[in-house]
């Protein structure tokens, strides 16, 4: 029996985001050992017990660690098995998000190395980093990794950049691959337009001071794109999503919350229920005519379910993984105005039909990519 340890996944995590990618990269093992006739046995390691599974299995197990505080228990955890895959939650090897994440997710790392064990870095976004001392770690645990994946072109540049001279898979991400029940085709109802609101965004990130630098007020843009939608000629029915959802509402992350809210303000939008799942969410998702938001995976369940979309950046991960696949409709939240926005959500509105045809190609691409990755993870599997 081969034993692999996935850190930086988790099954019960409010954020679906890291579901998603945590569901895709547990079915990419599976079929793997599906065609190689292997018996494996998956541990993902998470910080904490509460909150829906996200998948399931005799062949998926929990173990609750926190290497910050009990860091000799997630050594043991890692020392246990074969192999150790990260995925580092899509985008959390960055200090983006402050210095205790960006210290965690390089201890877990590092354990690893300690540990002797075989460490994959599945697709992820890699940088940027602010401080130099987290370029130099960064730099050094990536060399030690015996796969380097990547999702997106900009973060391979930020690797060289780096110095890092290992081989490197530019993937794409493999929440591109998560299940869902596609939607019954509808021809006469009025337009459903999905709106992913960030509770995060709109209150200013972790510091409730802009934390993100986002040139435009965003919760005055969230609300001026339901206005101008909910006034539209089509009659457009308004759809808030979340994809944040945290069991105890009001936190600093959660969606929900701030669609509720939302709908309390804006009478005739239709909140969307407080998913379970990444794949319940691609689900509902995949049933909307048009889509925009600043939840990344949010986003690709959309454009992996066929629904033209506007992604809202307001970090380098979204132009670097659609602009990749050559989706270029992303807008920048950090660099880019409300008067420069709207209209360019409106335009990719109106010509919806085009878009959806343009997006076929750019997911073909990156489902491509993405066997890149499993062909090098076959491979190790075969080997460890």
């Amino acid at each position: 029996m081969l034993k692999i340890t996935l850190i930086g996944h988790d099954t019960r995590n409010a954020n679906l985001g890291v579901g998603a990618l945590t569901v895709s990269d547990i079915e990419v093992i599976r079929r793997i050992s599906r065609r190689r006739d292997m018996t494996i046995d998956i541990t993902v390691l998470i910080g904490e017990g509460s909150g829906p599974v996200c998948v399931s299995g005799d062949d998926v197990h929990e173990r609750i660690v926190r290497p910050l505080r009990r860091p000799l228990d997630f050594f043991t955890a890692v020392r246990d098995s074969d192999l150790v895959i990260d995925i580092s939650g899509g985008d959390s090897f960055s200090d983006i998000y402050g210095g205790r994440r960006m210290f965690q997710v390089l201890l877990q790392k590092y354990l690893v190395h300690l540990a002797g064990r075989p460490l994959v870095m599945a697709p992820q976004t890699v940088g940027p980093f602010k401080g130099r001392l987290w370029r130099i770690l960064s730099a050094g645990t990536i060399r030690r990794c015996a796969i380097v994946t990547t999702r997106d072109a900009r973060s391979t540049v930020f690797l060289r950049d780096m110095g890092v001279r290992n081989d490197v898979i530019e993937a794409s991400d493999v929440a591109l691959r998560l299940p869902f029940t596609p939607s019954d085709a509808r021809r006469d109802d009025p337009p459903r337009i999905g709106l992913n609101v960030s509770g995060l965004l709109m209150g200013g990130g972790y510091t409730g001071k802009n934390m993100f630098g986002l040139k435009s007020d965003y919760p005055a843009l969230i609300r001026e794109i339901i206005t101008r939608f909910q006034a539209h000629t089509d009659g457009c029915e308004v759809h808030l999503v979340g994809h944040v959802i945290p069991q105890q509402r009001g936190g600093v992350e959660d969606d929900y919350q701030a669609c509720l809210d939302l709908a309390a303000e804006f009478p005739g939008t239709i909140v969307a229920p407080d998913f379970a799942t990444p794949s319940e969410a691609k689900s509902y998702i995949a049933g909307l005519d048009f889509f925009m938001g600043a939840r990344m995976h949010a986003c690709i369940a959309a454009f992996s379910s066929g629904v033209p979309v506007v992604p809202m950046a307001y970090s380098r991960k979204f132009a670097g993984l659609f602009g990749t696949l050559g989706y270029d409709l992303t807008v920048d939240c950090t660099s880019d105005s409300a008067d420069d926005i709207l209209p360019r959500i409106f335009k990719a509105y109106e010509t919806r039909a085009v878009v959806a045809e343009q997006m076929q190609g750019a997911l073909q691409m990156g489902l491509d990519r993405l066997d890149r990755y499993e062909t090098a993870l076959e491979g190790q599997l075969v080997a460890t």
